[in-house]
């Protein structure tokens, strides 16, 4: 009986270890998936007049993009998309804010679309990109105001901007508060609550695959530092970005500041799921604060 036992533990050890060799196998081939740029051909819109343009970023990258001429002297509203997207996923939002007389870049991240670039660092290198954007508007545009709409990885780039993006108003919608939570949020998804446990198998590789710690990514402390107008947006279904933790961006976050939730949506296209609302509450924000 006690060789029995015996044996049996050790095919249970056995068994737990292999187990435990595919899940941190699979962690590390997952993160290496998720650092990896996101390039491709990005196709020219065919309803929406766009100019190419290029401008250089510190993140090392040269940025592609277009610009979309407003009908009036408004101002100018620059779009930053989610991870692994491009600036395609803007496009809804472009003809919206192109509608209402504002001029509007839109332009695909470092590692990203037709973006120059080598990992993808979930905010870091993108906020230099946010950086650049900005600087590239005020140069074209001397004098016109400007206002930054980002979604996901977007709102963190423009939230972890150092110095604080200077603009007269920030649109962040469904930003995350910390990387580790990011991270813990999606294995809860796919795991369950125990899944959070295991968020360290990601975290810890952030460091040797972008040289970027995590504490860098912190949108949550970065928000009190930031005086510009700012517009939260969070669906109240979302399980990348719980609601929760929105709200308590919203909380830590400087005034002054707005929130805008969305019932039923989840970690998705927030224009598409409400476009009414979406329109009714950006579009009052850009006009309260884009003179």
């Amino acid at each position: 009986m006690i060789k029995f036992l015996q044996r049996r533990w050790k095919w249970l050890a056995a068994m737990m270890a292999f187990l435990l060799a595919i899940v941190v196998a699979g962690s590390w081939i997952a993160g290496g998936v998720l650092c990896a740029p996101s390039h491709r051909p990005i196709p020219v819109p065919v309803d929406l007049a766009v100019e190419p343009v290029s401008f250089s970023s510190a993140s090392g990258a040269t940025l592609r993009g277009w610009l979309v001429a407003g009908a009036t002297n408004r101002g100018v509203v620059i779009l930053q998309h989610g991870v692994r997207a491009n600036r395609l996923e803007m496009l809804g939002r472009a003809r919206l804010f192109s509608r209402a007389g504002y001029t509007v870049l839109l332009y695909d991240f470092q590692a990203h679309g037709e973006s120059t670039g080598e990992k993808i660092t979930f905010g870091f290198l993108e906020s230099r990109d946010a950086q650049a954007a900005v600087a590239f508007v005020k140069q074209k545009f001397p004098g016109r105001p400007i206002a930054v709409v980002g979604v996901s990885l977007g709102a963190a780039a423009a939230a972890l901007a150092q110095p604080p993006l200077n603009v007269q108003a920030l649109v962040l919608e469904m930003v995350y508060p910390t990387i580790v939570e990011a991270t813990k949020d999606r294995f809860e998804m796919h795991l369950g609550p125990l899944g959070r446990c295991l968020s360290p198998l990601l975290t810890s590789q952030l460091k040797l695959r972008t040289g970027v710690g995590v504490e860098d990514l912190r949108p949550v402390a970065q928000v009190a530092q930031i005086t510009a107008p700012k517009l939260f947006l969070a669906g109240t279904e979302d399980r990348h970005t719980k609601f929760s933790e929105a709200q308590e961006i919203f909380r830590q976050a400087a005034a002054p500041k707005t929130f805008a939730p969305f019932p039923g949506a989840h970690h998705e296209d927030l224009i598409r799921f409400d476009p009414a609302q979406y329109q009714k509450v950006v579009l009052k924000f850009l006009e309260e604060h884009l003179p």
